[in-house]
């Protein structure tokens, strides 16, 4: 007939499904987006309340109708997530709300869906639960970084040779080497500050992908909930993931950044180096081997990096899909806060292991002078004071070091006859050093004195970095505390407005 598009295929389903969910996709898909209700209780209750009182601001919702759902819903916000009537059987989350509204208020619950879709609640949820656990875990990282510069600031003159690759490199002091964890987990912080002003922006009011006709202005709605500004694009503030992602992403650096720590204490703590103890706090013991004292707490943190990294992989897969899916977020909203409280736990589990951890300064001097850390800084003086070239230096230090190890000499008792016979074997010249020629760079104390250039082992920059440390960290844990602060305020300012409403209607 003119004027009417084509006609549906025969026999093609249309409208929404008349019956019961398979038990298959209960089992599977609902029951796993129910698991994740406790984490998103609170964050619906706030959006929904919010909701109602934009609604009633705007004039889309009749008096009686508001005063009733936003009554109803004071009562679920002072249920407990495990009181509360989730049931898989019904749906996600969502759906088992609605039957609740719906069981106890009638068609009145519906105009909880003016104006949003089903989604929006659960987005805005998810971002006013991760806005805290980010401030949160910036405040542990703050504490890791203090402790670790607290227990650098102990050991600035401790000797010890730093390695790589676990083979003696340079002489260098343990305070040194700690310190070199506190900055990345400081930048990491910063990260997450930074990260937190792209989740504190609210979805709210964006409708399914092109807005909605029921209002002109989110600002409100998003002030209401104590965030920042509004994801600007309403199809991009439904179905973002960057931000997910990019919390994951630091979350997972500043966990991998401990766990190098941890692997390294791990092996430090063994009878074969005995550089460090564990407090027993942090240890376990074997049920079998009496001897045996197990730095159980590092096995956590490594383990917890791995586990982080598979969660941001796996999440990364996810979200490898066609726009406006829902797969991105059936997972992100379980996946993401237990990978940010992982990473919470870990820290402070970390933070702990370091404040309590008991050095043994005399064995690393030890292990130091054993060796031949001071091997590079020979080189570079004969350099200096013989004017050759660096590589023929590193050949003839070389050939010095294997000499004294089959000769049983340490480091320390190398002389200028040893390398004035390798300078001859190597370059047909006598270089006529003498023993006081090599006493400055053979001393691993005087070598590590030495180091005065920025961000050095010499006690002068490393003292100057432990107060930039301490200085950075008290400001990270200042931000955090005031953002944590904001939003329990933003949130308890709005449900004060709410039980003043409630409280102000009819009987």
């Amino acid at each position: 007939m003119t004027g009417q598009g084509p006609h549906p295929a025969p026999g093609r389903r249309r409208g929404s499904p008349q019956t019961s969910a398979a038990p298959e996709l209960v089992a599977s898909g609902f029951a796993l987006e129910n698991a994740d209700a406790p984490i998103l209780h609170r964050g619906y209750n706030l959006a929904d309340m919010a909701h109602v009182l934009d609604l009633a601001q705007r004039g889309v919702i009749p008096e009686h109708a508001q005063l009733a759902l936003l009554t109803l819903l004071l009562e679920v916000h002072r249920t407990d997530a495990a009181d509360f009537p989730y049931d898989p059987a019904f749906g996600e989350p969502y759906n088992s709300r609605e039957r609740f509204f719906v069981e106890r208020i009638g068609d009145t619950a519906g105009w909880l869906h003016a104006g949003r879709p089903r989604r929006e609640a659960a987005r805005i949820a998810l971002r006013l639960h991760l806005r805290t656990q980010i401030a949160q875990l910036g405040l542990e990282v703050s504490r890791f970084v203090q402790e670790t510069a607290g227990q650098a600031a102990q050991h600035v003159q401790t000797l010890m040779a730093d390695q790589t690759y676990l083979q003696k490199a340079q002489p260098s002091t343990f305070g040194h080497y700690l310190l070199s964890f506190a900055q990345p987990a400081l930048r990491d912080a910063h990260r997450l500050l930074a990260e937190l002003a792209e989740i504190n922006a609210s979805p709210g009011g964006a409708g399914c992908v092109n807005g909605t006709r029921l209002g002109h202005d989110r600002t409100a709605l998003a002030r209401s909930l104590g965030f920042d500004t509004v994801i600007t694009h309403t199809r991009d503030a439904m179905w973002r993931v960057d931000d997910l992602i990019a919390v994951l992403a630091i979350g997972t650096s500043l966990i991998s950044n401990q766990s190098k720590l941890a692997e390294d204490l791990e092996i430090f703590s063994s009878s074969e180096f005995n550089f460090v103890d564990l407090d027993d706090g942090y240890s376990r013991s074997s049920v079998l081997m009496p001897q045996k004292r197990n730095p159980y707490a590092l096995s956590i943190v490594r383990g917890a990096s791995g586990v982080l990294i598979g969660r941001l992989a796996g999440f990364l897969a996810v979200t490898k899909s066609p726009s406006a899916r829902s797969d991105n977020f059936i997972f992100a909203y379980g996946e993401v806060p237990r990978a940010l409280d992982l990473a919470l736990r870990v820290t402070a589990l970390m933070t702990g292991v370091v404040r309590t951890l008991q050095v043994n300064p005399d064995e690393m001097r030890e292990e130091l002078v054993r060796g031949y850390a001071q091997s590079t800084d020979l080189a570079e003086h004969l350099t200096q004071i013989r004017g050759v070239d660096y590589r023929t230096a590193y050949f003839v230090v070389g050939d010095v070091v294997r000499e004294a190890s089959r000769a049983g000499l340490a480091g320390c008792d190398l002389t200028a006859h040893l390398v004035n016979q390798a300078a001859y074997a190597r370059t047909g010249a006598s270089w006529d050093l003498l023993d006081s020629d090599l006493q400055a760079v053979l001393d691993p104390a005087q070598i590590v004195a030495s180091r005065q250039v920025e961000g050095g082992a010499a006690r002068e920059p490393v003292e100057q970095m432990l107060r930039a440390t301490s200085v950075d960290a008290a400001a990270v844990a200042k931000a955090s505390a005031a953002r944590l602060n904001d939003f329990a305020a933003a949130e308890d300012d709005l449900v004060r407005h709410v039980r003043s409403v409630a409280a102000s209607g009819p009987d």
